[in-house]
């Protein structure tokens, strides 16, 4: 199948740990990995407090089975997939992800101070997109690329999933166009730390 929409009531029937786990599959055979996210800080990236606030605010909205803590398991134990070597990781996110906040002020202090780690991890690599007033590349909805085989996308109303060629390019363009806009390293660096900054 080369296009599938998955409705959230259906995906999350037993909770949301399954989902959780049944991703993982996708994500350790998949060699180069790229996300873009406009909203929040992306699942393999996350520390354990903003996962849990993240998906207790969706267990809260949509899903009647509290598994909100074997959920968080299953996303964490995915993390390791960071440190196995054999992978590359490309991130960006846009400055606004920098100062969302998701499950209050020392939650996201966390997660940036978290985020300001990943240069150590040498296949890793986080790009941020400055909020400034002359973009060529305007904000898109969050996606992830697994290898060029397939992009899954999350909407209001499910989970999205693509593997038709030319819809997988067309993301893989869009990625490209919003990696040149972002900025990494130190000046990546610089950014999160003003996000700290301004949380006192």
């Amino acid at each position: 199948m080369m296009h599938q929409s998955v409705g959230w009531k259906r995906m999350e029937q037993d909770g949301l740990a399954r989902p959780q786990r049944e991703r993982l599959p996708l994500y350790e055979r998949t060699r180069r990995f790229r996300s873009y996210s406009s909203a929040l800080v992306p699942g393999l990236i996350q520390t354990r407090g903003y996962t849990e606030a993240v998906l207790r605010a969706v267990q809260r909205r949509r899903v009647d089975v509290d598994d909100v803590a074997e959920a968080v398991r299953a996303r964490m134990e995915r993390q390791r997939l960071l440190r196995e070597g054999g992978r590359r990781f490309s991130f960006l996110v846009e400055e606004s992800v920098l100062r969302n906040g998701i499950g209050g002020a020392d939650v996201l202090a966390g997660q940036l101070r978290h985020l300001l780690t990943l240069g150590s991890l040498p296949e890793v690599g986080l790009g941020v997109v400055p909020a400034r007033a002359d973009r060529s590349r305007m904000p898109v909805e969050g996606f992830w690329i697994f290898d060029t085989a397939q992009v899954n996308v999350e909407l209001v109303s499910g989970y999205l999933t693509m593997t038709q060629p030319g819809e997988v390019a067309l993301y893989e363009e869009a990625f490209a166009e919003l990696e040149e806009s972002a900025v990494h390293g130190e000046r990546a660096h610089a950014l999160i730390r003003g996000a700290l900054a301004s949380l006192g």
